[in-house]
């Protein structure tokens, strides 16, 4: 199939309408590579990302062998820590700060390369799954080597440029879990609202997680003594993170190019990365 015949087949439904986001889709002008420790399993892996095909979308190349797609598809069914893709048996964690600083800088095609770089794995068992590394806890690092690629029109293999899509819902949509919700409503642009609620680590790190966190990667909080590793780079900080972590996750609505992001007011109390794939696929039920 064609690109045009590929957008022609992306169709509106009574809740997603996809409209011209008024520019061309986009990727990376050349490669660029980001390598750092994983936050949950503290092993080092290295990240690649290369220019693609218009209509191509993001995807991970897992060992140069396997593609994922960035796609909630392939998200795993209970992941309340991290977003993780998975295919065939692979997985790769901790996706959501590298999707959302490509969603944001509006990276629509590329292929992310990823790799361990732990020279002691010699088992498939223990390399079926890579974690994306954390590096400072932001999506600064990202966003720095994306803005040193630059951004190009993504062409496709005929030399064809494409009209970039935004999806616009059409109506109300809540997603509930527990005393978690995600609710969206219609509106001209994009709005999000944002309240937390966080609950202690020390579970984390008695499930074996966030091995490589620190105070270089994470803000840490006392209950008695405050901020431990001051200062903020904002004072809403924490909910800044929490935005991060909910366009990385909504941009596994993106296909074929297009933008992931709906167009809504969303409106999340205490979210996280699971109730944020369950909006995410009641908004791909409209297409199934």
């Amino acid at each position: 199939m064609t690109l045009s015949g590929a957008l022609n087949a992306l169709k509106s439904s009574s809740l997603i309408s996809w409209k011209s986001s008024g520019r061309l889709q986009q990727t990376i002008g050349r490669y660029v590579e980001v390598s750092g420790n994983g936050l949950h399993s503290g092993k080092a892996s290295t990240v690649r990302i290369w220019p693609e095909y218009a209509g191509k979308g993001r995807h991970f190349d897992f060992q140069s062998k396997y593609s994922i797609p960035a796609s909630i598809d392939f998200a795993q069914q209970a992941s309340p820590l991290c977003t993780s893709l998975s295919t065939d048996g692979l997985r790769v964690r901790t996706v959501e700060h590298l999707l959302s600083a490509l969603e944001a800088a509006g990276v629509d095609n590329c292929r992310i390369e990823i790799c361990n770089n732990d020279d002691n794995v010699d088992s498939e068992a223990e390399d079926s799954e890579i974690e994306v590394p954390i590096l400072d806890g932001s999506a600064s690092g990202w966003v720095d080597a994306i803005e040193e690629a630059s951004l190009v029109v993504a062409v496709d293999q005929w030399g064809n440029s494409s009209e970039q899509l935004s999806p616009y819902l059409n109506e109300p949509v809540c997603v509930q879990k527990n005393d978690s919700f995600v609710i969206a409503v219609p509106s001209p642009k994009v709005v999000i609202t944002y309240g937390i609620d966080f609950c202690k680590v020390e579970s984390m790190r008695n499930m074996g997680l966030i091995k490589g966190g620190s105070l270089d990667n994470a803000l840490v909080c006392s209950a008695s003594e405050g901020w431990l590793n001051p200062p903020l780079r904002f004072l809403d900080e924490p909910c800044r993170h929490k935005i991060l972590d909910l366009v990385g996750d909504l941009s596994l609505f993106a296909r074929l190019g297009n933008q992931g992001l709906p167009v809504a007011h969303i409106i999340v109390y205490k979210g996280g990365h699971s109730v944020h794939a369950d909006f995410v696929r009641r908004l791909n039920e409209s297409f199934v």
